[in-house]
């Protein structure tokens, strides 16, 4: 049979033909720059690569870290001092979007058979920014598991304190952070882990002060901003200078968990504390 010679696809056919690919039917990892099938990153959402964790809403990162949840205070939201009409809309569809009222889900939960406090944030709503509703929320949080002799588990995710609210969102580190102390006080244990991104405030506060402190792989930790700090120092830092790989390397975590392993490590760390028995 004679040979078919190839013929390339003319920029009209190969247009028709992306057009009848799938939305959103490969994924690109911001770590390892690999393409991946999306649904191969199942309900998980970390690259299959090089176990990088995405982004996930408060409510999906809950049910991976629970058996049972409590939600409290959700119905704390912006002060109606802070009337910028501009802030006032990005509140809005920031709540029209993750269907959250604030940046941070807190609550009463149980895993295994251990009680203790837990606050997720969420990347989606506003970055994760940490405003005045986010400080009373998660304040109220520690203040009530210091009354009930529970410990406290924080997910954070953060761009750092929300700019529109100026004074008063920095005010909030201070604020979580004498929650904390008297957390520790009454001898309790409080677990941070750390996703991808945690910075400004929020690490500069609470995501750092924890008796134990986890991160996920390749998770993005630090205060400045790498451009802030390049223009600073006027020197290029390493590539991965503010990922937790590094940070563990220079003691600022303890251990960096996969997600697979994370609801089996923080049983544990209950288990330890409260000497009752952990299995999953």
């Amino acid at each position: 049979m004679p040979q078919r010679k190839f013929q390339a696809p003319t920029e009209y056919q190969l247009a028709a033909r992306k057009d009848q690919i799938p939305d959103e039917l490969l994924t690109r990892c911001p770590v390892c720059q690999q393409d991946c099938y999306t649904q191969d990153l199942t309900e998980l959402m970390i690259c299959p690569n090089c176990d990088y964790g995405f982004r996930l809403p408060a409510w999906q990162r809950i049910r991976q870290l629970t058996t049972t949840f409590e939600e409290l205070d959700a119905v704390v939201t912006v002060p109606e001092r802070f009337a910028d009409t501009a802030y006032r809309e990005k509140i809005k569809r920031a709540k029209a979007t993750t269907g959250l009222n604030e940046s941070v889900v807190t609550g009463l939960a149980t895993l295994t058979g251990q009680s203790f406090g837990l606050g997720v944030m969420d990347a989606h709503f506003m970055m994760g920014s940490l405003g005045s509703a986010t400080g009373e929320k998660i304040t109220r949080l520690f203040e009530t598991c210091t009354a009930k002799r529970l410990p406290v588990v924080m997910v954070t995710a953060s761009g750092g304190a929300r700019m529109q609210e100026g004074a008063a969102a920095l005010m909030q580190m201070a604020k979580i952070s004498s929650a904390v102390v008297q957390h520790r006080d009454a001898g309790l244990l409080y677990v941070t882990i750390l996703t991808d991104p945690t910075t400004g405030g929020v690490t500069a506060s609470f995501a750092m002060q924890g008796d134990v402190v986890l991160s996920e792989p390749h998770a993005l930790i630090g205060f400045a901003g790498r451009r802030v700090i390049e223009q600073t120092i006027q020197q290029t830092p390493p590539a991965d200078f503010q990922r937790a790989e590094t940070l563990l390397e220079n003691g600022w975590l303890d251990q960096i968990v996969t997600r697979p392993q994370l609801r089996l490590t923080l049983a544990r760390l209950l288990k330890l504390t409260s000497g009752g028995p952990s299995h999953e």
